[in-house]
């Protein structure tokens, strides 16, 4: 059984607070992702790729651009996760209909079916803290990360939720 979060200090702006929030966020994500990790790693694949292949299956037709705005990475390290997840027939480019020098993103049946057995683990993780919390605070939770989110990123985010 987890150890209990005990509630926040009316200080929660107190370095220690802010410190302890940090940390909780980065052991939590670690933990999280560790349950994919090696899935990934048998497959010669790393977190870089899990995401790409997350947004891509979450948002079919992405374009590269947009993947690359939502993963914050470099063309290179983006160009690199891609000619491997194409290489591997995970991921497939298809050219935009209106727009043909647009190269549009979609997940392969291969690629569809390791995404959704990363998610599985990844869900099963999340479901447990969300049940152990409750639903105000993963409400809670949430706008703490929302607001993490520069502004001018939130309409990705946005988007994302929309595609529900």
């Amino acid at each position: 059984m987890p150890t209990p979060v005990s509630t926040a200090s009316p200080l929660f702006l107190r370095e220690d607070e802010i410190r302890r929030g940090i940390e909780l966020l980065y052991f939590g994500y670690s933990n999280m992702t560790h349950s994919i990790d090696e899935g990934l790693s048998k497959q010669g694949l790393g977190r870089a790729h899990h995401r790409a292949l997350y947004f891509i299956g979450r948002q079919p037709g992405l374009t590269v651009s947009d993947l690359l705005a939502l993963l914050a990475i470099t063309k290179q390290s983006l160009g690199r996760v891609l000619n491997e997840l194409v290489e591997r027939k995970l991921v497939e480019g298809r050219q935009g209909k209106q727009d043909r020098r647009q190269k549009l993103l979609y997940l392969t049946a291969q690629g569809e079916k390791m995404e959704a057995s990363l998610f599985d683990a990844l869900r099963t993780k999340m479901a447990a803290a969300y049940v152990q919390a409750g639903q105000g605070s993963v409400t809670g939770f949430w706008h703490v990360l929302e607001g993490l989110i520069p502004e001018q990123d939130r309409s990705m985010v946005a988007a994302l939720r929309d595609n529900e």
